[in-house]
């Protein structure tokens, strides 16, 4: 295995389809401080940040990807937590892939929560438990595209998307909702059987982009980046504090 880039990677590709286009260190998805710690651990030159956690944990910080990057270390993002650390620190040096990422870019106030999905412990594999907004909205306009549903059963689909929590949307309690609350049972049941086939997984697409570029870089030169400076603050050094990484963030470092 080459350890020259670590990927963290939870429910949006399993890993071991993703090893067929890199070879690399698979992480479960990134949390606080696992950015450091991978560093710490592993020396990489470049670091893919895809999936990491939402809600229930705290979520990588952006001033540890600004720490990798003032380190020289490559920071990429694509797909999920990836495209949205990468459409903040962009002008940073991180650099991300994908439609979602540049979607993320042109509209800096859009949720968050889009691209969230509940997922399984990372001992049981961080498994997808749900459908993410942003892919359920992008099936459905395909869907009314291909004459599936029309405009009006699409609307409805998804608003009653979007007034889901992330933990619960997914596709047969969409339909279930909606079915109940409207009588269009002959576009939904084409529906159901439409999407077997023709749902959208932008995340997924997305990721494997980034995966495939990666790949493809290891083969050429690139002019690196000037290093951009790390200015450490005080609430940054205690929350690595906290997590038992301030020592190898900055060996010797007792301030706080």
């Amino acid at each position: 295995m080459r350890s020259d880039i670590v990927i963290f990677l939870g429910p949006t590709v399993p890993v071991r389809e993703a090893q067929g286009y890199l070879d690399a260190i698979y992480l479960p998805p990134a949390g606080r401080g696992d950015v450091l710690r991978a560093m710490a651990e592993h020396a990489p030159r470049a670091i893919l940040l895809i999936d990491g956690v939402f809600a229930e944990a705290p979520g990588v910080r952006h001033q540890e990807i600004l720490f990798a990057l003032s380190r020289g270390v490559e920071v990429h993002g694509a797909s999920s937590m990836g495209a949205l650390r990468a459409a903040e620190l962009s002008s940073e040096g991180m650099v991300g892939h994908g439609l979602i990422y540049r979607w993320y870019r042109r509209f800096p106030l859009a949720d968050d929560a889009d691209v969230a999905v509940p997922m399984a412990p990372a001992e049981f594999g961080s498994a997808r438990l749900g459908d993410p907004l942003i892919d359920v909205r992008m099936t459905l306009r395909k869907a009314e595209r291909a004459g599936v549903i029309d405009m009006e059963l699409r609307g409805q689909l998804e608003e009653a998307a979007g007034s889901l929590h992330f933990r619960d949307r997914t596709y047969p309690l969409l339909l279930a909702i909606v079915e109940a609350g409207f009588n269009r049972s002959d576009q939904l049941a084409a529906l159901k059987a439409w999407l077997k086939t023709g749902a959208i997984s932008q995340k997924r697409s997305d990721a494997i982009t980034a995966l495939r570029l990666l790949s493809d870089k290891r083969t050429t030169t690139d002019i690196q980046p000037e290093h951009p400076a790390f200015e450490l603050t005080e609430s940054f050094a205690c929350d690595m504090k906290a997590c038992n990484l301030l020592e190898n963030l900055l060996p010797g470092f007792n301030h706080f």
